[in-house]
């Protein structure tokens, strides 16, 4: 729903700023420009009226995790809206995705796990408090069978949303994370990020 709320508030709007995007020079913004696209594509079902707002977001989201899912239990503690504000409860829930060795539910965590949750260790784990932080819980999240390719719903939500888009339209998203944000000695750190992530989700490395 989050990847969608941006078009689906004004979607003739949206489609009107993808064609100025699209009319300005530049690799950078043709990459966002097609992100965008797809993001029309796959959200066209949505109209303003069904209030994608990020209230209706937390309310979907606090229902769907009373419904059990934690993925959306998880996305509410990335918003800042946690179930519960107890340091116990986010070491609870940090467990909980990790044992659960589900994509979504890590994808769903990743932000609050990067810098948001700096000096917050005791709460969050050792993976956690920086932007290699981040990157691990998404790439173990590819790692567990999340869409990471280039069209997919990671890739282009970096694009679309954070403009931050990659210069070869057939990069995943490891290889995006390499090229564009890991120096060559940071590689080595960002992998066994992900591996210890993988043996702590009972999938190994």
């Amino acid at each position: 729903m989050e990847y969608c709320a941006a078009y689906a508030s004004d979607p003739a709007g949206y489609a009107a700023d993808t064609r100025v995007i699209l009319g300005m020079e530049g690799g950078a913004t043709a990459a966002m420009a097609a992100a965008r696209e797809r993001v029309g594509e796959r959200c066209r079902r949505f109209v303003p009226a069904d209030g994608l707002s990020l209230a209706a977001l937390r309310a979907k989201r606090i229902e769907a995790a009373g419904a059990g899912s934690l993925a959306a239990e998880a996305a509410l503690l990335a918003m800042g809206e946690p179930l519960s504000d107890s340091g116990a409860y986010r070491q609870d829930l940090v467990g909980r995705v990790l044992r659960s060795a589900d994509p979504q539910a890590f994808l769903a965590l990743s932000s609050a796990m990067g810098i948001a949750a700096s000096g917050q260790d005791a709460y969050f784990g050792r993976i956690s408090g920086s932007q290699y932080s981040e990157w691990a819980w998404q790439i173990a999240a590819c790692r567990l069978g999340a869409d990471c390719s280039a069209r997919g719903v990671l890739m282009t939500s970096y694009c679309a949303n954070g403009g931050i888009c990659s210069r070869d339209a057939s990069q995943d998203f490891y290889t995006f994370v390499l090229d564009a944000g890991v120096p060559r000695q940071g590689v080595d750190n960002l992998n066994a990020m992900v591996d210890s992530l993988m043996v702590d989700s009972g999938v190994g490395g």
